[in-house]
This record gives C-alpha cells, sequence and structure tokens, in this order.
C-alpha cells in the first residue's frame, strides 16, 4: 500500500475479530499484531514478558480504591504497588503501539489501541461482535468446551475486556459511537465482512491525499 492506514480492532471473544484482523493483514499485505504486542513490549521495556500477559487486558482493579485510602502514587504499599505495575505496564505497551503505528501499516488488535492511537489521522477503528450462537459455537470449536463452559467464558471474558477498556480509556467498551466502524459478523460472515472492510479502507484511502516524505 502506498499510503499508511493503522486498523485497530475491538472484539466480542468469539465473534471472529481475531480472524477477521489476521485476514485483513494478509489481504491488504500489512502486520499485523495481536498477543506479540506483549513480547514486544517486553523487549522495549526490559521486562519479562510474564508480566505483560498476566497484566494482558486486565483492568488495576485497586487503584482507584488505594488514593482513597490516603496512598500517594510513590508512597504505596503491598499490594496496591502490584496494582499500580498494571498501570506502568499498559504505559510501556502503549508506547510498543505508538512505535508500531510510526513505523508502518498494520492491523492491531485489542489493546485498547484504537484509544492510544486516537490523535493518529491514519487510524481507522473497527468493533467487532456477533450473536450469541455464533459465539458460543466459535469458542466450542476452538476450546473444546461444552455449551454452559463456553458460555461461561465468553461473559468472563467480555466482562474483562470490557473493565480494562472501560478503566484506562474512561469510555465505553462496544459502544457502536466509541469506533469509527461497528460491525455485526453474523450479519455477512467472516470472509464477507473481510471484504467490506477492505472495501471501506481502500475508498477511505483513494479519498486521502498521499504522504510526502
Amino acid at each position: 500500500m502506498d499510503n499508511k492506514i493503522i486498523l485497530t480492532i475491538g472484539r466480542q471473544f468469539g465473534s471472529g475479530g481475531r480472524e477477521i484482523g489476521q485476514k485483513l493483514a494478509k489481504e491488504l499485505g500489512i502486520g499485523y499484531y495481536d498477543k506479540q504486542l506483549m513480547a514486544l513490549a517486553a523487549k522495549e521495556s526490559g521486562l519479562s514478558e510474564e508480566f505483560f500477559e498476566k497484566a494482558d487486558e486486565r483492568a488495576s482493579s485497586g487503584l482507584a480504591y488505594a488514593f482513597t485510602m490516603g496512598y500517594s502514587y510513590m508512597g504505596l504499599f503491598p499490594p496496591y504497588a502490584d496494582v499500580l505495575s498494571n498501570d506502568r505496564l499498559f504505559l510501556y505497551q502503549s508506547d510498543t503501539i505508538r512505535n508500531l503505528a510510526e513505523k508502518g501499516s498494520c492491523v492491531i488488535v485489542g489493546r485498547c489501541a484504537d484509544y492510544i492511537l486516537r490523535d493518529d489521522p491514519d487510524c481507522l477503528s473497527f468493533f467487532i461482535h456477533n450473536n450469541k450462537e455464533n459465539r458460543i459455537q466459535r469458542i466450542i470449536e476452538s476450546q473444546g468446551l461444552t455449551v454452559e463452559q463456553a458460555e461461561e467464558l465468553m461473559l468472563k471474558t467480555d466482562k474483562s475486556r470490557a473493565a480494562y477498556y472501560n478503566y484506562y480509556t474512561n469510555k465505553e467498551w462496544g459502544v457502536a459511537s466509541t469506533y469509527n466502524f461497528s460491525i455485526d459478523v453474523s450479519v455477512l460472515g467472516v470472509d464477507e465482512t473481510v471484504a467490506f472492510i477492505k472495501s471501506f479502507v481502500e475508498r477511505k484511502m483513494n479519498k486521502r491525499p498521499p504522504h510526502f516524505g
């Protein structure tokens, strides 16, 4: 692609968002980043990747409570110090996302990338959702779970992602107005949704003047 484009994808668990992101990146011939972000953030920060894996898309639940108890940012004691470490990891990961966006076109899944890159004119944000039946079936097939287990995991993961996103962005996860485009995969299916987004991106690119170095 001649012009740079950054696509961020938020997604319900089991919606097909990750698959759509991977296929989009392949169709457009650009980079794809999901869990790879943790390895990159670890490398750039000099910290263990394990720290990022444990904090991945999980909010620091006790931070506000720590402040109400009268602790200052630098004067927190365990377990509140662990809370702040999650926030520090988020900042490291945010730097990694900005660095990737600066280097070239790519697709970034999750990790509040749409919010982190909200001021980047090259960025388009998408949220992928799907109906409950399709999501449960996808989870059963990918995880080998029962219907009940799949539904429980679906609800738990969505709740965790929403808490993480809402905590770090002060916006609302999954609400259409938060993103440039919110898409129900059940309408067209995964492959047609990929084609639809690709067409949308290409139309956007054609309306934009080229970058000059």
